[in-house]
């Protein structure tokens, strides 16, 4: 079998923009016709299919690979890799403490205090811990990372290095999460669009994107699923919305992310295979 090119390993990019962007506009201009709350009937429907378009570009391309019996792309990480999993709790750690040591830092710079009043009122609406750290799992980490990671970041790397390939996918991600600004009783549309609170949380989505990137070569899309789902579920509980916090949190996590991205300096990604070798062509995560 000839070697694909690095274009033709990114082919699926294509396909994958497309039918992201479309399910998850077409999803959520349908909420925001409708109007009302996103927990509310009928407008949840749409705002929560929304948020899987991901996923659904991540499986749109899935399919075509198959039909198409391409190879996996070269810098996909696949589940079976060692016991590179074990990673996912210390990166969910890291996560946690990126944004709480924020909002403490802010504190005791003047900011608002940390407070968990918010935090305990939103478990409550939800239903108690459990719903809400399945909810926070679901909404987020799991709609979003198995495209955004598992498919978009590895077909990127076959011509890009990690910080480009971090800073493209944060665009995206950015530009991805402007209709929530216009769903009424969302977090983002509380912070709005026109703020510092809005502009904040836009930019606090590269970071984020350079940390999820790192997991996702250390330990796959667990990984980064881990990382995801701590930062979202920290901001929540301490309800990091003031300029001041979301502040401290951007410059923490563009320092962490800096220092991660210089330990992986010379080291070639964890899913490239040795000596030009393709990894299994049908084993592993979604590809």
């Amino acid at each position: 079998m000839t070697t694909p090119s690095p274009v033709r390993r990114r082919s699926g990019l294509a396909l994958f923009w497309a039918v992201t962007f479309t399910t998850t506009l077409a999803c959520w201009l349908t909420a925001i016709a409708i109007g009302g709350e996103p927990t509310s009937f009928p407008t949840a429907i749409p705002y929560l299919l929304g948020g899987f378009g991901p996923v659904f570009g991540a499986i749109a391309v899935r399919i075509r690979r198959a039909h198409r019996r391409e190879p996996v792309p070269d810098h996909t990480v696949r589940l079976r890799q060692g016991g590179r999993l074990l990673l996912a709790l210390p990166l969910l750690v890291l996560a946690v403490a990126t944004v709480a040591g924020a909002a403490l830092l802010a504190a005791a710079l003047g900011g608002p205090a940390v407070d968990l009043t918010g935090g305990r009122d939103l478990v409550a609406t939800a239903g108690g811990p459990v719903p809400f750290l399945i909810s926070m799992l679901i909404a987020g980490p799991i709609a979003e990372e198995p495209g955004w990671r598992g498919t978009a970041y590895p077909r990127l790397r076959a011509t890009m290095n990690r910080l480009q390939t971090g800073l493209v996918l944060g665009a995206a991600w950015a530009v991805w999460h402007l209709p929530l600004f216009f769903i009424t009783g969302t977090v983002q549309n509380e912070l709005g669009l026109f703020s510092w609170s809005g502009l904040l949380f836009t930019l606090s989505v590269f970071p984020m994107a350079l940390l999820t990137g790192y997991a996702y070569e250390s330990a796959g899309v667990i990984a980064s699923i881990a990382v995801h789902f701590g930062v979202n579920t920290t901001m929540a509980l301490l309800t990091v919305k003031s300029p001041a916090t979301q502040a401290a949190v951007l410059m923490i996590q563009i320092v962490v992310a800096a220092l991660l991205l210089a330990s992986q300096r010379g080291r070639p990604a964890t899913g490239r295979p040795a000596h030009g070798n393709h990894p299994d062509r049908k084993l592993g995560g979604v590809r």
